[in-house]
């Protein structure tokens, strides 16, 4: 707070006293939020002098208006070359002289200008340049106001903020206090600059500044703000080892310790803070005993929302103390979730996965953890923490350790449950896009009771909701009707046959045991190695190819081999590898300009795929299960879905992935390769008739989850008219039930 200061008693700070200018600078910027700045001459040296304390100012989330006299002191262009710009004529001179100043600057003033570069871009300063209206001279304002959202302090100097200004002559500057006495002069000075600032004082005229922020981002952006920190508190070491005055060394080490204290403690990434349902989601977190499961739709924000949990225990946390440990489906959610926790500036991270050299790193942070008061972020795969190696030190965790469960769905699972039964740890989050594991109704219990949580669970974010507030982008959905070879419906039937038996006339649907579990199974890797689907999708690509000359942005989800649900970590079988290469060389042969890459598991250059992606170097990926869980594809915007398995989590997290939004995407298109009994040979008086009448159902219920969000939700009604009509299905009926879920 800017009341923290001590300020002189005669409130006037002079050059080469024990209260000199540039200590005033640096505190008042160290403590406010928000600046307003009048100046004449905007020189080199002021902007050195300005430096010190810039970047902990926009670590404050400080704002910047910003009005200058649009030309430079004499001393200054004494000593600068000629401009190398072109610029049109009516900017040139305001170009030429910034071109200029640029040559000039040490250190100090290139750090000051990467600052402003940070907050041109962040779009936290304004500026505007005058110069007097019908005179030779120029504007001799050099005053402003520190603001820290309750008190003010408002400056005046006798200098101009240039080399005679701030360090070679004895320069005077005044100032007034917001709560001693100085507001009515603070609110008469600030009617002076918003009637500058709004164009209404008719003693200046207005030049253009567009460019010259356009020339500061790209000559001195590109720095982060922890990197501009750093680079600050570098600048205020080498100042203060050259300063003597008392006074002014006590600011720079009072800057020193704040930008210390800023780039050591947790908290939030973004300046504006958490979300408004990222606040409700902890409370509701709170309420729950600290457990619960936050159901958000894939893109919506899960890790932060979970992450700000643990950042806001800290806050409430005496000793500013953190314990956390996080599970995660495989080895590229791991680095994620560590980048995500880095911002955050959670520094004490440990990843645990067959990839890493964990186990000694982990051992003694536990031991010191039980001697001092040491923060700590565990992040390990599922398949890692079940194992007898990872057990082990599960009881050593503090009591007061999160436990965050990423695709929590995974919690319900035979071997985690086994694991979790010694488990002491009390504070636990769930983060699932799909919560319900598909054919283990046991399974989703278990999940729900480990989180003390049912649905629709203590926090949920829908992806209607997610799309209607523009977090995820709107999209075209096309479903076609894929046919089964002979030999596949063969099988498909024969399945259909034993599932029969099972068919409950009752309640209209199949007895939930293990045999029917493992047919519907059986069923699932018929219709989702299905080999017509090949073929369909070259057709869909080649009709694309016709209209736009290109494949660019188009992602393919190909079959997997193996349609267990596995916990590996980012692993594919050889069938699986077989399949996507039938579908890679496919692709291929539409025609030879199509750049087409795989992105599977084990790969050493997945990001550098990714980005060749994003440029439109490559033009489409295929993948496989390997996507479903944690990697982001923003560029995609024309997906076809070969694999629909059934299962809603994978199709729910599939589709969320391609709902990613993008600044040059405005829209995204979905095929979706559907299976359904060949109608045909379908005898409505069979046995097996009741069976395929569920089993159908089941599918359009799942397309008509895609369906109802996109843009075209009666194109699907066009496609399955006939299945419908077959089977005695109402597709609208379908979709309300889905609606009232």
């Amino acid at each position: 707070m800017l009341s923290d200061i001590k300020f002189p008693k005669s409130k006037e700070y002079r050059s080469a006293t024990e209260n000199e200018p540039l200590a005033f600078y640096t505190e008042g910027l160290l403590e406010s939020t928000y600046l307003d700045l009048l100046l004449g001459y905007f020189s080199s040296s002021a902007i050195s002098t300005l430096s010190l304390g810039f970047a902990k100012f926009l670590a404050n989330n400080g704002t910047v208006r910003l009005v200058i006299n649009h030309i430079l002191s004499d001393r200054d262009k004494k000593v600068l070359l000629e401009s190398q710009y072109g610029i049109d004529e009516e900017y040139s001179g305001l170009l030429q002289d910034f071109d200029k100043l640029r040559k000039t600057l040490d250190s100090y003033g290139e750090h000051f200008f990467k600052c402003l570069a940070w907050l041109i871009s962040t779009k936290r300063i304004e500026i505007k340049s005058v110069r007097p209206k019908g005179k030779g001279g120029i504007s001799h304002y050099k005053s402003g106001v520190f603001k820290d959202g309750i008190n003010q302090v408002k400056f005046r100097g006798s200098c101009n903020f240039t080399a005679s200004g701030l360090l070679e002559n004895l320069e005077e500057l005044d100032i007034k206090l917001s709560w001693e006495g100085g507001k009515e002069g603070i609110e008469e000075y600030q009617n002076l600059f918003e009637q500058i600032w709004n164009g209404e004082a008719n003693y200046v005229e207005y030049v253009a500044f567009a460019q010259i922020e356009s020339i500061i981002e790209q000559n001195y952006g590109g720095l982060d703000l922890n990197e501009l920190l750093i680079e600050e508190e570098e600048l205020i070491k080498q100042k203060a080892r050259k300063n003597n005055e008392p006074n002014t060394l006590k600011s720079l080490q009072k800057a020193l310790e704040k930008i210390e204290t800023y780039l050591s403690e947790p908290r939030f990434p973004y300046p504006s803070g958490p979300r408004e349902y990222q606040k409700e989601a902890y409370q509701n977190w709170l309420n729950n005993n600290k457990q619960g499961i936050f159901a958000m739709a894939t893109g919506t924000g899960k890790t932060i929302t979970s992450l700000n949990c643990l950042l806001q225990e800290i806050l409430h946390n005496e000793e500013y103390i953190y314990h956390c440990i996080i599970l995660v489906p495989t080895i590229t959610l791991v680095n994620q979730w560590e980048q995500e926790a880095r911002k955050f500036n959670f520094q004490e991270i440990i990843k645990v996965s067959s990839k890493s050299q964990w186990e000694s790193e982990l051992a003694t942070t536990l031991s010191t953890a039980k001697r001092i008061p040491i923060s700590f972020v565990i992040i390990t795969t599922y398949a890692s923490f079940i194992k007898e190696r990872f057990q082990k030190y599960v009881q050593k965790l503090p009591n007061d350790t999160l436990f965050i469960a990423d695709e929590a769905h995974n919690i319900g699972s035979t071997s985690v449950l086994k694991s979790l039964s010694i488990l002491t740890l009390q504070n636990r989050i769930g983060l699932s896009a799909t919560p319900k594991r598909i054919y283990d109704i046991e399974g989703s219990k278990a999940m729900e009771a480990f989180f003390n949580d049912k649905e629709p669970y203590i926090y949920s974010f829908s992806m209607e909701r997610a799309i209607d507030e523009g977090i995820l982008c709107k999209y075209y959905y096309y479903p076609h009707i894929v046919n089964l070879t002979d030999g596949e419906l063969e099988q498909y039937i024969e399945i259909t046959k034993k599932l029969a038996k099972f068919f409950n006339k009752k309640t209209g649907s199949l007895d939930d045991n293990e045999i029917v579990q493992k047919l519907l199974l059986k069923r699932k890797r018929i219709i989702h190695k299905a080999a017509n689907k090949l073929s369909k999708t070259r057709e869909i690509l080649e009709n694309r190819f016709r209209i736009e000359g290109n494949l660019k942005y188009t992602f393919i989800y190909v079959p997997e081999g193996n349609t267990q649900e596995i916990l590996d970590e980012d692993s594919d079988d050889e069938e699986s590898l077989r399949i996507i290469n039938q579908y890679t060389r496919e692709i291929g042969r539409i025609d030879e300009s199509i750049m087409i890459n795989q992105f599977i598991s084990g790969m050493n250059n997945r990001n550098e795929i990714l980005e060749q992606f994003k440029d439109g170097k490559i033009h489409v990926i295929a993948s496989m299960k390997c996507l479903d869980e944690g990697v982001d594809i923003p560029r995609a915007e024309y997906a076809i879905f070969c694999s629909s398995t059934g299962n809603p989590r994978q199709f729910i997290q599939r589709r969320g992935r391609i709902l990613r939004t993008h600044p040059r995407k405005n829209i995204a298109v979905i095929h979706d390769l559907i299976i359904v009994p060949d109608i045909q040979s379908s005898d409505s008086n069979s046995e097996t008739f009741r069976v395929e009448r569920s089993l159908v159902e089941k599918e359009l219920e799942r397309v008509m989850y895609f369906a109802s969000l996109a843009i075209n939700p009666y194109e699907t009604e066009n496609v399955f008219s006939r299945v419908c009509e077959h089977y005695d299905l109402n597709i609208y009926t379908i979709h309300q039930n889905l609606k009232s879920q």
